[in-house]
C-alpha cells in the first residue's frame, strides 16, 4: 500500500498517478477518514491523560464523591472510544488497500497495447517457406500435449503434457535455473500455498468475486498464482541487515489462476491455462538501487531468451494496465508463427518494479546505517521462464517444413534429444 504520510503531504502527486492509471480512487474520502481516525486518537490520548491526572492527584488519600464521579466518566468513555477508532481505522485501511502504487515518471500513461512503449527488439522472425503450425497442431502431430483427457480429469483449460513435451519442460526448468545461480541467486522451491495475508500483501486478492487465486475451503490457504508470493512473503515482518541487500531469490513452482481469459486463437492451447510451472526471480533491494536491479532483471530474462534463439521485443506497459503493486513493468513478447494470421508477438514474461508498495503490507524493513532507523526495503520480480507460454515461442520458431522441431543448443544437455520428430 502507499505511505499514508505521502497520500496526505503530496496528494497532487498521488492524483496524477491515479489520472495515468485511468483508476477511480476517492482520496478525499481516504484523506476525511484519517483526519476521524487523529481525531478520535487524539480524545483517546486526553482521555488517559485526564484519568493519569486525576489518579495521581488522588494518590495517598480518599477521593471526593466528585472526584469518584469524574473517574466513572472518563473509564466509561474510553472503550466506547477504543471501539470507534477501530472501526474507522479498519475501514481507512480497506479503502488504503484499494490505492494502486505511485506509477514511475516514464510510465506513459493510459490503457491498452496502443499506449504500450516499445523498447526494443532483438532477433528476426525467420521468413518460412512453409505454411507454420501452431502449437497445438505440432503437439497433436507429436503427441505433447493432451487437453481432452485434462478436460474430463480435471476441467478445462487444463492439461496433459506427454512424452518429449515432458522433457522439454523439465529442460527448461534446469535452463533457467542454471541462468540465475550464474547470477548471483538463491534458488528455492516454493510451496504451491500461502496463507491468505500473504497473497494479500503480495497484491494477489485471495477473496471477494475479483479474487486472481483459488483459496482452500476451511482453511486460511491459496493456491498461489506465482512463487512472487512465497518469495515475497519469506521476510514477512522483518528488518533486514543493510549489508545483506540486494537479497536475490529464484523461485521453481506450480502456478494457478482463476482467470483464463477470453476465449479465441490467440490464447487457445497453452497459452491461458489454470495451471502451469514457472521460474521466478525476486529481489529485495535498498531503494535507491531497485531501479537498476528492475533493469538487471529484465537483462537476465532477455539473455535466457536469446539463447533458445526466439525473437522478441521488449515494451514498457503503460500505467493503466500495471498490476497495482507495479510502478513499471516491462513485457517481453516472443514472436510466434503460429498466433493469428500469420504470426505475431505474444507475452512470455514479464518483470516489475513494486518499490515499497508490497514491503509496506508485508511489513519488510531494513536498518539504515545512516540514521539507525527501519526503512522499508524495494521488492521486484521477473519471469525467467513459464512454462506454458516458452513451450509455445520454442515449438513454433524451431519447426522444420517436415514438422520436425530442432531443440535449442543449451536445452540439449538437458533434454537429453535434440530433435523432436
Amino acid at each position: 500500500m502507499l505511505d499514508l504520510r505521502l497520500i496526505r503531504e503530496q496528494t497532487d502527486l498521488v492524483r496524477e498517478s491515479l489520472r495515468r492509471r485511468e483508476a477511480e480512487i476517492d482520496l478525499d474520502r481516504i484523506l476525511a477518514e484519517d483526519d476521524k481516525r487523529r481525531t478520535l486518537q487524539s480524545e483517546i490520548d486526553e482521555l488517559r491523560r485526564q484519568r493519569n491526572e486525576l489518579a495521581h492527584s488522588m494518590k495517598g488519600r480518599r477521593p471526593t464523591e466528585e472526584e469518584r464521579t469524574r473517574g466513572r466518566e472518563l473509564k466509561e468513555r474510553e472503550p466506547a472510544l477504543e471501539t470507534e477508532l477501530r472501526r474507522v481505522s479498519e475501514t481507512l485501511d480497506a479503502h488504503l488497500q484499494e490505492v494502486p502504487n505511485l506509477v514511475r515518471p516514464d510510465v506513459p500513461a493510459g490503457t491498452g497495447e496502443d499506449a504500450y512503449i516499445e523498447v526494443r527488439r532483438w532477433g528476426e522472425p525467420r521468413q518460412l517457406d512453409f505454411e507454420p503450425k501452431d502449437h497445438v497442431a505440432l503437439g497433436e502431430l507429436h503427441g505433447l500435449f493432451d487437453f481432452e483427457t485434462a478436460a474430463k480429469v480435471t476441467g478445462q483449460k487444463f492439461y496433459f503434457l506427454r512424452n518429449e513435451a515432458v522433457l522439454l519442460e523439465l529442460a527448461l526448468v534446469r535452463y533457467a535455473l542454471d541462468r540465475a545461480l550464474a547470477h548471483g541467486f538463491t534458488l528455492l522451491q516454493t510451496p504451491d500455498l500461502a496463507r491468505r495475508e500473504v497473497c494479500a500483501g503480495a497484491g494477489y486478492n485471495p477473496r471477494g468475486p475479483e479474487r486472481q487465486i483459488y483459496t482452500i475451503e476451511d482453511e486460511d490457504l491459496a493456491l498461489i498464482g506465482t512463487a512472487e508470493i512465497t518469495l515475497g512473503g519469506i521476510h514477512q515482518n522483518e528488518i533486514l541487515d543493510a549489508e545483506s541487500l540486494p537479497l536475490l531469490y529464484c523461485g521453481l513452482s506450480h502456478c494457478f489462476r482463476t482467470e483464463a481469459g477470453a476465449a479465441g486463437r490467440a490464447t487457445k492451447g497453452l497459452y491461458r491455462v489454470h495451471q502451469f510451472t514457472k521460474v521466478e526471480l525476486f529481489a529485495f533491494t535498498h531503494p535507491d538501487e531497485s531501479d537498476a536491479m528492475h533493469e538487471k532483471l529484465l537483462t537476465i530474462e532477455e539473455e535466457i531468451f536469446q539463447g533458445l534463439e526466439i525473437p522478441y521485443r521488449v515494451v514498457k506497459l503503460c500505467a493503466g494496465d500495471l498490476g497495482a503493486p507495479s510502478a513499471r513493468t516491462y513485457d517481453i513478447e516472443a514472436w510466434m508463427p503460429g498466433r493469428g494470421e500469420g504470426g505475431s508477438y505474444g507475452e512470455i514474461t514479464s518483470t516489475s518494479n513494486c518499490t515499497d508498495y508490497q514491503a509496506r503490507r508485508l511489513n519488510i524493513r531494513f536498518r539504515d546505517p545512516g540514521t539507525g532507523r527501519p526503512r522499508f526495503v524495494h521488492m521486484l520480480n521477473g519471469t525467467a521462464v513459464a512454462l506454458s507460454r516458452t513451450p509455445i515461442a520454442l515449438l513454433e520458431n524451431h519447426q522444420q517444413a517436415d514438422g520436425s522441431i530442432v531443440i535449442p543448443e543449451p536445452l540439449r544437455q538437458y533434454a537429453g534429444i535434440d530433435r523432436i520428430g
